[in-house]
């Protein structure tokens, strides 16, 4: 069993972390927005020096594309355009999110999106649990903005090939949502408090959601 604390949308808000870490995780996924449009990084650097458990992180569409090298060197472990193996769970992953109105300073086009996944997936294997972290949440689902959906296309297309999706950005429908046998989770923004744990069993498809307010 691995119990597995998701964040995101933190927005350079990050007083309640000490009340997330007392749930214990062994593993921490932070799902973007780690700062506001223009806002500093350097504070999330600091945050991130309290996990003491690993953390795996890709930036949201409000973070600076920098934000990337500042995870680098970070004790976080980015997954922007990037594969990894722990054991039993392979973990994908891509920052930013497609197009918004509001021109935030980590857009990408549908077709970048496709291709960043695309190559991030090459010679990945199907393992127990294959998790996909990305900021924007896939078309159609967890993407409500009033009567229009907002989701990556791009993203619907890939999530084919994953256990759980675990994104945020649309801070008005967080939830949890199973889609053709995968678990899309959006905790809600983290600067509200919210947060969730996903619990992984030894099988595949052995999946436990919790979405949580500290």
């Amino acid at each position: 069993m691995m119990r597995i604390l998701v964040l995101t949308d933190l927005h350079g808000q990050y007083g309640k972390l000490n009340s997330f870490l007392e749930l214990d995780p062994d593993m921490v996924i932070i799902s973007g927005d780690f700062t506001d449009p223009d806002g500093p990084f350097e504070p999330a650097l600091g945050m991130l020096e309290q996990i003491d458990v690993p953390c795996f992180a890709v930036p949201g569409n409000c973070d600076s594309r920098e934000t990337v090298n500042y995870l680098e060197e970070s004790n976080a472990v980015s997954l922007h355009g990037s594969s990894l193996e722990l054991g039993k769970i392979t973990l994908v992953g891509v920052g930013g999110s497609n197009p918004t109105p509001f021109g935030t300073p980590f857009e990408l086009s549908e077709e970048e999106i496709d291709a960043i996944l695309t190559k991030a997936k090459t010679g990945t294997k199907n393992n127990v649990h294959n998790i996909l972290v990305c900021h924007a949440p896939p078309e159609e689902t967890l993407d409500s903005v009033g009567d229009a959906n907002v989701g990556s296309s791009s993203i619907r297309k890939h999530m084919k090939g994953f256990d759980l999706v675990c994104c945020g950005h649309i801070h008005d429908d967080p939830g949890i949502k199973e889609v053709e046998g995968t678990v899309i989770v959006n905790p809600g923004p983290a600067f509200e408090g919210k947060c969730a744990i996903v619990t992984l069993g030894d099988e595949p498809k052995d999946i436990r959601v919790e979405i949580l307010s500290v």
